[in-house]
């Protein structure tokens, strides 16, 4: 099992920015402490998206920060990311893992335990649960259940991150949840202050995991 640092996860959205504008958003994030970026363009073409990928990387590469790619393993291959996250509609885990072999990382979307068991048998590192809150974001959303992902990071040994809504003032519901950290949008995609932002949040899932911890000595 790779060692992934899940703890703040940064999933772009360009319908708030200018290409200069997410650039900039990416590495004030970075600077807060993101501990991993995916980069999500629902709408671009291939080029196009190979072509942000590549600058998104140059970034996260000086950070030390891994980036993933939603959905298009071709162009994550193509510009050298660290992985990729498949949702329901995307392709298979276990196509995308044969594709990019064992040392990629395969994220995936899982909102029932049994989706969550199917995607860790067929070679997922991590998974993304949600949506926790109703978001902002262009992409259809269902919501689920705190029940449902506590389940979830109960039911298998890869981790699990939250996302979905989530921001400093209202994750406190994920308190004893076993989350390995939280996925966000909008939380540093629209924020002014992208790098202090970042450090609030990642000091609250800090807060978070210590406490859930501390259930367990």
């Amino acid at each position: 099992m790779k060692h992934l640092d899940m703890s703040l996860y940064l999933v772009t959205d360009s319908t708030y920015h200018t290409e200069e504008s997410l650039l900039r958003t990416v590495e004030e994030a970075c600077e807060g402490g993101v501990t991993i970026v995916q980069l999500r363009e629902k709408h671009a073409g291939g080029r196009e998206y190979l072509e942000k990928a590549r600058k998104v990387r140059a970034i996260t590469e000086r950070y030390g920060v891994p980036l993933i790619i939603d959905d298009r393993v071709d162009v994550a291959m193509a510009c050298g990311a660290d992985g990729v996250h498949v949702g329901s509609s995307d392709l298979p885990v276990a196509e995308a893992r044969r594709i990019l072999g064992p040392d990629k990382i395969v994220g995936a979307t899982a909102k029932t335990v049994e989706t969550a068991l199917k995607a860790y048998e067929d070679g997922a590192d991590y998974l993304g649960v949600g949506a926790i809150y109703p978001t902002t974001t262009k992409v259809v959303t269902i919501r689920t259940e705190v029940s449902t992902l506590d389940a979830i990071c109960r039911a298998v040994p890869i981790p699990a991150v939250a996302i979905g809504g989530l921001n400093r003032g209202n994750m406190g519901i994920l308190d004893g949840t076993g989350i390995a950290g939280i996925a966000v949008v909008s939380a540093i995609m629209k924020s002014e202050n992208p790098r202090e932002t970042a450090r609030d949040l990642l000091e609250e899932v800090h807060r978070m995991r210590r406490n859930f911890e501390a259930k367990f000595r």
